[in-house]
């Protein structure tokens, strides 16, 4: 009798939890959502995608509308078509209890703005991924121009790096380098503004200060920038600072342990 007696008080208790389990989610389905709680995690202050420009997509997407329900509040779609977006890098959305919920995202890290020979403009992330320009801001970053015959798509600079055909054919992966050198490098990046390739495939640095044209030349590797940017680095604080900043009308890093000058003067 006793057990028996045992046995329905716990089915009358499983039964009770279950009941209180299926009201919390019923009242939690019908409670009208609220508006998102939503942090943008930022570098540098790129803010290339506010909160209310986020809203705002979502809404034109009818993912978000007036009075929603919990219950037709679709996460995974929004996080979904948030991921899509080209300036996110990683993005989380998730509910909570009552009408809560929210929304965190990263925003992509952009190293330089390339303005291609076909007239057209993207950025370079961090990642060495390609990211269209933004209307709601402009990164005050490296810029490149000149010989550049890559567009915006789909292929990282590992992609580039690992098919020798590609690296013929696109300079993404030395833009790559370059600016990742000088944006690690507080001393290079208040020092250099633009860098432009002619048309034998060599990078010319654009200096802030001076009207000297820096030969950097071709950027086939990490290493090889690292070297020669070093050697700018020590010619600027030992060099320059003694014979004027516009003494040279080119400095070139090309040769190996070796910085090469001419004077303004120079025709040649």
């Amino acid at each position: 009798m006793k057990d028996k007696l045992k046995i329905a008080a716990w089915a009358l208790f499983a039964v009770g939890i279950i009941s209180i389990l299926y009201l919390a989610r019923k009242s939690q389905d019908e409670a009208i959502a609220l508006k998102p709680t939503i942090s943008i995690s930022v570098v540098d202050e790129n803010a290339f995608l506010t909160e209310m420009e986020l809203l705002a997509r979502l809404e034109r997407l009818n993912l978000l509308y007036p009075n929603q329900l919990m219950k037709n509040l679709k996460t995974t779609d929004i996080e979904v078509h948030i991921r899509k977006m080209h300036e996110v890098e990683e993005v989380n959305v998730f509910k909570q209890l009552g009408g809560n919920w929210g929304i965190r995202l990263k925003i992509r890290q952009p190293y330089a703005r390339v303005f291609n020979q076909f007239g057209e403009s993207f950025y370079v992330d961090s990642k060495g991924a390609t990211m269209a320009p933004s209307t709601n801001f402009t990164a005050r970053i490296l810029v490149f121009s000149g010989n550049i015959k890559d567009k915006i798509d789909t292929l990282l600079v590992s992609d580039i790096e690992a098919n020798p055909k590609l690296k013929n054919e696109r300079s993404l992966d030395e833009i790559f380098r370059i600016s990742k050198v000088i944006h690690e490098s507080p001393f290079l990046s208040a020092q250099i503004s633009q860098v432009h390739r002619d048309k034998w495939g060599d990078f010319i640095l654009i200096p802030r200060v001076g009207a000297q044209r820096i030969v950097l030349g071709p950027a086939s590797t990490e290493k090889d920038v690292n070297e020669k940017l070093k050697k700018l680095v020590v010619f600027y604080n030992n060099g320059l600072p003694f014979v004027g900043w516009n003494k040279y009308k080119t400095i070139n890093l090309k040769y190996r342990n070796q910085v090469v000058c001419t004077y303004m003067n120079d025709t040649l």
